[in-house]
């Protein structure tokens, strides 16, 4: 049985809705983190979690569902078979009750943060403290691309966390999970972090999730991943969970993702992303062979669109991008997560790498849309079933541009399978240009490795890579 990704935070009736786990990093035990002991000298996290656990709340969330009715009492055809019978009404709502859990990181404002799966279409939020006082929360704003809510509360004499750096978490740090499973009531468990920078779990998310075998279970979603000095490092999401609960595979969000969406709800009420305006994919050994460029890691440019942030910036199709800020990239999805929590009118400044060379380019993010990741990075097996011949007079571009056409395409073909058109116009092979048929075959006969085909395709420019 395929292992199942489980949100943790809603419970339907029955059923357990969501949980996450999560992983944060957790100190060495030094003199910053000391290991506690009890008065019989043996180690006990009792004290940190005594101050912990106040901050960590259960929430609670009322809504109402309508049931649809059969379409098929709608439908021309069915409805004369029941003509004689009284049209059924529509049924009246249900009242549903959800759990999760919250992390209070503002105690003079109130302000508690949550997952966006566990306030989802509530009607009515109820946030229940530790001390067991309950309050209605007033929902701030919620994102559902990194799965964060931030509530308020009116309430005195509360406890925040401190937010901690996610970003110096590593592997084997000790961490905290801290929340509400299956709604028994508060519950802390402990474990390491597992690994850093998980995605692949919401290919329309914005992910860099903290994986942890701390055990975290349905509820848990929007609790808290804490390290061994009480700084919170993560909001718990999710989990592999092939049987529905814990397996020792959980994923939370990084503190640091988390505050700068919190900061932007605050404002906005809601997250405004900054638009690069670029397409992507990973920077594989294969594509380093076939530019010519050291392999390690980055996200390759492969589209700027015209007009965007990045064409502003002078970035172009074929340069890697190595760093965001003077953070490095791992890949296109960190790529991804990283520019989507850039606002709108913010100024980035990105490490490329092009032709071999490093350079720096400085982009201002524009409003509305993300970087989005390449549809496909399947290898070209060189160019079988296209029909290629030179530009000629009539041809769109002619005069313009020097490079070959592509004629027609058998359909099915691994050119066509592979991402080429008819109509574009190939213009360099590997970064070497191309004026004439002869020159692509003699191009194309010295790649042994991975083709990269620089095209033109109306009035954009493509980057286009194949083994």
């Amino acid at each position: 049985m395929p292992a199942a990704i489980v949100r943790i935070g809603r419970l339907v009736s029955a059923l357990c809705v969501a949980t996450f786990i999560l992983v944060v990093q957790a100190p060495a035990q030094t003199a910053d983190a000391p290991l506690f002991r009890n008065e019989d000298g043996l180690p006990t996290l009792a004290p940190l979690m005594a101050e912990v656990t106040p901050a960590v709340v259960n929430i609670s969330v009322e809504s109402h569902q309508t049931p649809e009715m059969n379409p098929l009492f709608n439908d021309p055809f069915f409805r004369r078979f029941f003509d004689m019978q009284p049209m059924p009404q529509q049924p009246s709502p249900r009242r549903q009750m959800g759990a999760g859990s919250g992390v209070i990181v503002d105690a003079e404002e109130g302000y508690v943060l949550t997952n966006h799966h566990v306030v989802e279409n509530g009607d009515r939020i109820v946030v229940t403290l530790k001390d067991r006082r309950q309050f209605d929360a007033e929902l701030i704003g919620s994102d559902a691309g990194t799965d964060i809510a931030l509530l308020r509360i009116d309430a005195k004499d509360i406890t925040a966390l401190e937010l901690g750096d996610s970003d110096r978490l590593q592997v084997g740090d000790y961490v905290l999970a801290v929340g509400n499973p299956f709604g028994l009531g508060q519950t802390v468990t402990s474990g390491i972090v597992s690994a850093l920078g998980r995605s692949g779990l919401n290919v329309d998310g914005y992910e860099d999730f903290i994986q942890t075998d701390a055990s975290i279970n349905p509820g848990n979603s929007g609790g808290a991943l804490v390290t061994l000095d009480g700084r919170l490092v993560g909001i718990n999401t999710a989990i592999i969970a092939p049987s529905g609960g814990n397996v020792g595979i959980g994923f939370s969000v990084p503190a640091n993702m988390a505050q700068a969406v919190l900061e932007q709800l605050i404002e906005y009420g809601e997250v405004r992303r900054g638009q690069l305006g670029v397409m992507i994919q990973d920077f594989t050994p294969d594509l380093a062979d076939a530019l010519g460029i050291e392999a390690g890691v980055g996200a390759v440019v492969t589209q700027v669109e015209p007009d965007s942030a990045a064409d502003k910036a002078g970035l172009q199709a074929g340069d890697l991008i190595v760093a965001v800020d003077g953070r490095s990239v791992a890949g296109s999805a960190d790529l991804r997560s990283q520019i989507g929590l850039k606002r709108v009118g913010s100024e980035v400044e990105l490490d490329v790498i092009r032709d071999g060379q490093p350079m720096s380019v400085k982009a201002t993010m524009r409003e509305a849309g993300l970087v989005a990741a390449q549809v496909t990075d399947r290898a070209l097996d060189r160019l079988a079933g296209a029909e290629i011949r030179d530009l000629r007079p009539g041809d769109p571009f002619y005069g313009d541009l020097e490079g070959v056409v592509i004629a027609r395409l058998d359909p099915g073909s691994r050119a066509a399978r592979s991402g080429l058109e008819v109509g574009d116009i190939i213009l360099a092979v590997n970064r070497e240009p191309v004026s004439s048929l002869g020159e692509l075959r003699r191009q194309l006969s010295q790649v042994n490795g991975a083709l990269a085909l620089t095209i033109q395709r109306g009035t954009a420019r493509v980057f286009l890579v194949m083994r």
